[in-house]
Order: C-alpha cells, then structure tokens, then sequence
C-alpha cells in the first residue's frame, strides 16, 4: 500500500516535468499513477471488508464533509492563497480531523475519499493529454514534422524541385509534408493515415 501510494505521487510529479519535453511521457507517467492509486483505494476497501468495518456509501454525511474540505476553504480564504499555494503539512491539516481520528474506519474512509477526488482529477486530465496529443502531435512528432519541412525547404532552395515523395506525401490543401498519423477514436479507430504537418492551422488528410 505505501509502493502504490508513493507510486501515485511520484509519477505525478514525473509526469508534469516531462510534459515541457514529451506529451506521450507525460501521458504514460499519469497513467502509472492513475492505475497505482486504484490499486491503493482496492487495498483500503479491502482493509475495511476484511476487518468488517463499514464503508461510507457515496453520498453518506462523512464523505461529504471530507470532499467539502477545498470548497469550504475557497469559501473561508477566498482573499488569501489558494488550496495549491499550501504547504504539505497545511493541507494535511485541513483533513487532520479524519486523517488522525483514533478510529481505523473513519481515517480509511476518508483516504478512500480523497483518492477518489484524485482519480477524478487524473482522469480529466488523461482525457485532455490524449485529446491533445491526437489532434496536435507530442513534442517528438512535431519536431519530425519540422525537419520535414526544412527538409523539402532545402530540396527546392539547392535543386529548384522536389525529390520524388513515394513514401511522404504532400498536403493537398497547402502543399506541407504529410506525419503519418493512428485515429484513435471514431470509425477509423486504429487506422493510420497521413495528416498535414501544419496541423492544426491545417486540416488536410490522406487516406493510406
């Protein structure tokens, strides 16, 4: 349980340095920590059915309270630093009337809590990593898509024309080098073809 936790936050914090360098690292790390800290809320729920203490249901008054926590205190500090600007121990401390109850059952119930608030923060911005990375490319596929312009910038400036282009094909809306690209959603889920390097200014497709 404290691999799995330490692997949620570690990977986090891994993930959000790569993102300057490398979208799909990014997007990978994240997910590590998403599956780690569903591995840790099955071992929490698991503590509590094992030892046969009760599990707040979702929407029970407990719950509830524990996930108020970040909208009380915008509420109560709405002039002062936000819930992010805190230190590790004032956080702490805003959930230490459950994190440190002397009842087993309340300070589980309220880590289950939170990695649930957690994941659904994770997911979201799993969603917006993926979302980004289809529709732009990451960080190396915009790089190879820039030496493919310089590239047949520097044919046409030494030769006047173009190489023949078998295998790289031209955007047949503005005439930029083609990335071989993979759909990952929709009818052509899986399928590849070739999209303009001049994405997103420039939607051009061909068909592979």
């Amino acid at each position: 349980m404290i691999q799995a936790a330490r692997s949620g936050r570690q990977n986090i914090a891994e993930g959000s340095r790569a993102a300057a360098t490398s979208s799909q690292t990014e997007l990978r790390l994240i997910n590590v920590a998403r599956a780690s800290l569903e591995e840790l809320l099955l071992d929490y729920e698991d503590y509590l059915r094992h030892r046969h203490l009760t599990q707040w249901p979702p929407s029970s008054q407990e719950g509830n309270a524990v996930r108020e926590v970040p909208k009380r205190f915008r509420r109560e500090h709405a002039d002062q630093a936000a819930l992010t600007d805190l230190t590790d121990q004032e956080r702490w401390e805003l959930y230490a009337p459950w994190l440190e109850h002397d009842a087993a059952a309340i300070r589980s119930n309220a880590i289950i809590c939170l990695i649930h608030q957690a994941n659904y923060l994770l997911d979201r911005q799993i969603a917006a990593l993926e979302k980004a990375f289809v529709e732009g490319g990451g960080y190396s596929e915009q790089l190879a898509a820039a030496r493919l312009v310089e590239r047949k910038r520097q044919q046409v400036e030494h030769s006047g024309s173009l190489e023949p282009a078998d295998s790289i094909p031209s955007c047949p809306q503005c005439v930029k080098p083609m990335v071989l690209r993979t759909a990952k959603a929709g009818i052509n889920e899986g399928k590849q073809f070739w999209g303009c390097s001049g994405y997103p200014e420039c939607r051009g497709v061909v068909k592979i």
